[in-house]
Parts: structure tokens; sequence; C-alpha cells
């Protein structure tokens, strides 16, 4: 790849990752997490659904640069491993193991589910 290349992929990268991070700011001030980490699990479902449902449904015509913007950029940001973990912490270091343990659950369950369900949509619309 050319260093041009290389400078295009990155601004498509860093443009996802701007547009990601002000969406999941923006579900962040929307959704309620005062009792749970509601806006994480939901930016985490939501972010697992679409990328699944993107990359089986238009994977294959999806060009290079978008795929930089949506997959590397946009939903790296948008979704947040760093989050959940760190909600986790949080529950745990005041001694909500069990909201705790349902945080860890409902993300990596829910995110899978998520794909499962973009994949499945995907496939749905292109028969």
């Amino acid at each position: 790849m050319s260093e041009e290349n290389i400078l295009i992929a990155a601004l498509f990268v860093a443009v996802g990752g701007a547009v990601g991070a002000l969406l999941r700011f923006g579900a962040y001030r929307i959704i309620d997490s005062a009792t749970f980490p509601w806006a994480t699990l939901f930016v985490n479902v939501l972010g697992c659904f679409l990328a699944a449902f993107l990359m089986i449904g238009y994977g294959n015509i999806i060009p290079y640069g978008m795929k930089n913007f949506l997959f590397v950029g946009l939903f790296g940001a948008f979704t947040t491993m760093s989050a959940m973990s760190l909600d986790t912490l949080n529950l745990m270091s005041t001694g909500e193991y069990a909201t705790a343990t349902a945080n860890v659950v409902l993300n990596a369950g829910l995110c899978i589910l998520g794909a499962i369900g973009g994949s499945m949509t995907a496939n749905a619309l292109a028969a």
C-alpha cells in the first residue's frame, strides 16, 4: 500500500472514529445508566448487530475506504469493551457483584445475539 493510500485509509478511520465517538456520547447522554450501565450495553449490542449486518449483507461490495470508516473507525469508537470492563470494575468495587456479573453476561451474550441477528437480517434481505 502506498503512503498516499495509507494516509487516505487513516483519514477514513479518523473520521469514522469521530462519528462513532459522537454517537456513543449521544447514547450516554440519552440513556439513563444510574442503576445499570445500559448505555454501554446498548452501544455494544447495536454496534455488533450493525457490524454483522453490514459485513454479511454488504461486505463484498463495501469499498476498502468505507470498511475502514465503518469497521475500524465508527464501530471501533462506538462500541467499547473498555467501558464495559470499567463499568464492571466499578460495580464490583461497590460490592454489586450480581449486577457486575449480569453486566458481563448481558454484554457478551447480547452482543453475540446482536451479531447473529444482524447476520440473519442481512441474509434474509438478500434472499
